[in-house]
């Protein structure tokens, strides 16, 4: 016995010594194989801001619950612990296992706050485990929806800025290596082999402030009017940064079930209309520049009508003999026309691509149109008038407000940008600085007691714009009561540095002209604008200062 003993504790001591030393290599590895685990390590994406820090999109830490369905399988007499869990219904439970049966991952439930993802996790069920991921928040909501846009439950870029700066804000994820004890839940971090890079953070040259107001009011002229939609766009002419761009309708990216895809769009950029009498001026300016007219030049447009091949141009009434400003403000179809069938045909599509018109912005918005720009060898005459006044060319909110910067910034044209600039970009002079200023004067005299936009003056600043009612092209052709309504104009006058533009589409009611739906607006918004940036007001004679409530149309 004693013999046998000793045997025993010689084999003992043997396997002992044959496990620490011989086998340890072996079974280290083995062990690690069986727990060690190679992990992502997420990153989260950048921050968007507004041009004052003011955050636009940001990520928030989430739980995501995922599962072995052949581990859950084994355990399916687990199951029933999650019976009336709010979060995950064990017959819920049952059918994600079902529909992932052979796999080894599917998941639960994703972008869950900490505490719903315990109230699962409590249960030790085996086969479920939670991963960490990061969850889009925009704190502007549907304010700024659609510069932003939006990322999918992925975290990527699907609309808006989050599409088009998906390289910079998206983070690169990272590896780790943990331990997993036998329920997969991490014990232990062991080692970072690859560090997460969070995606760079992009400060807009939007102004949070002016976003809302430019919003506010939108969505009250489209109720009012009971619209379809519509936009507003507002630049800083010395810099080309767009400081503010709402549309509507609009959506909540926070909550987006529900949402119609026509709201999801971002109309000031990709949805192109003709521009109308908004190109008067632009017109008007070509012809001064060939030395054609002056702006005392007088044209005569009685009897309020034109004929041109089997067109007749039309008027709003007789206004008889009108020098060019006049032209201008009284938005004189007859006089445009006049003084455009003086030039070569090739003048006025040449000169309306200086200003940007049949390019896009540059902007960088998926989808952003180039709107459009007939290039003819010839034009016949009734193309050529009415290109003067704004039909057969089309535009976007945007290039309508680039074409109106042009004019506020002495004819340089500079290049638009949806990013903070720390100084201003080097534009191109496409017109004389002296027409600019010429063309500016003359718009100024829109807002006047005998322009078509009386409603679009601000108190206690000087005012120059232009308003513009074009019919909807339909498949039928021109609608008869189908309309929309533009403002285009900049403050201050005196020296022109924001440009608004506002688009209304399908106004219903008695009231669709842009002196009447427009020009509010842009007297609103522009009022808001030149507060909150601290534009002094100019109290001297000439300069308005009244209540806002003129009338006018165009």
């Amino acid at each position: 016995m004693l013999g046998l003993w000793l045997f025993c504790a010689l084999l003992l001591i043997w396997r002992s010594l044959d496990l620490h030393l011989v086998q340890s290599d072996f079974l280290s590895r083995q062990g690690e194989l069986r727990n060690l685990r190679i992990e992502p390590l997420p990153a989260h994406r950048g921050v968007v801001t507004d041009r004052d820090g003011r955050p636009l999109a940001v990520s928030t830490p989430v739980a995501t619950l995922w599962a072995n369905p052949r581990e859950l399988m084994e355990a399916r007499e687990t199951w029933s612990r999650l019976e009336g869990n709010p979060v995950l219904d064990h017959r819920e439970l049952a059918r994600r296992v079902e529909r992932g049966e052979g796999r080894e991952f599917v998941y639960l439930a994703r972008h869950l706050a900490p505490e719903q993802a315990r109230a699962v996790l409590e249960q030790n069920i085996p086969g479920i485990y939670e991963l960490e991921e990061y969850r889009r928040y925009y704190p502007a909501g549907e304010v700024a929806s659609h510069v932003v846009g939006f990322t999918n439950i992925d975290d990527r870029g699907q609309e808006g800025v989050e599409l088009a700066m998906e390289s910079r804000l998206a983070g690169q994820t990272g590896r780790k290596r943990v331990v997993r004890d036998l329920r997969g839940r991490v014990i232990q971090d062991i080692e970072v082999l690859e560090q997460a890079r969070p995606g760079q953070d992009v400060a807009l040259s939007l102004d949070l402030r002016l976003q809302y107001l430019a919003y506010r009011e939108l969505l009250a002229a489209v109720d009012e009017h009971d619209a379809a939609g519509g936009s507003v766009v507002v630049l800083d002419a010395r810099t080309g940064e767009v400081l503010a761009m709402a549309n509507q309708p609009g959506f909540n990216p926070n909550n987006r079930a529900g949402i119609r895809t026509g709201a999801l769009r971002n109309r000031a950029a990709t949805d192109v209309f003709e521009p109308g009498s908004t190109v008067k001026p632009i017109t008007i300016g070509a012809a001064l520049e060939t030395g054609l007219v002056r702006p005392d030049t007088m044209v005569d447009t009685a009897p309020g009508t034109l004929r041109v091949g089997r067109n007749t141009i039309r008027d709003h009434r007789d206004y008889g003999r009108l020098d060019i400003a006049g032209v201008i403000s009284r938005s004189s179809n007859v006089g445009t026309v006049k003084v455009a069938m003086q030039m070569d045909e090739q003048v006025l599509p040449g000169f309306l691509e200086r200003f940007g018109f049949g390019f896009a912005t540059g902007l960088g918005f998926p989808g952003e149109s180039a709107g459009l720009l007939p290039i003819r060898a010839r034009w016949n005459k009734a193309e050529q008038a009415t290109l003067s006044y704004g039909y057969g060319v089309s535009v976007t909110a945007v290039q309508l407000a680039r074409a109106y910067a042009v004019l506020a910034n002495d004819g340089q044209r500079l290049p638009l940008s949806l990013e903070r600039l720390e100084q201003a970009p080097v534009g191109e002079q496409v017109i004389s600085p002296d027409i600019a200023r010429s063309l500016v004067d003359m718009m100024e005299a829109v807002v006047g007691e005998q322009g078509t936009a009386r409603r679009a003056r601000v108190p206690g600043y000087r005012v120059a714009g232009k308003t513009g009612t074009v019919r909807r092209m339909t498949r039928q052709g021109y609608a008869k009561d189908r309309y929309v309504a533009i403002f285009a104009g900049m403050a201050p006058a005196d020296n022109p540095r924001y440009v608004t533009v506002v688009t209304v589409d399908d106004p219903g009611g008695d009231e669709f002209f842009g002196g009447q739906v427009a020009a509010p607006v842009f007297s609103r918004v522009m009022t808001g604008v030149l507060r909150t940036l601290n534009v002094e007001p100019r109290r001297e004679p000439g300069v308005w200062a009244g209540s806002g409530n003129g009338g006018g149309s165009s």
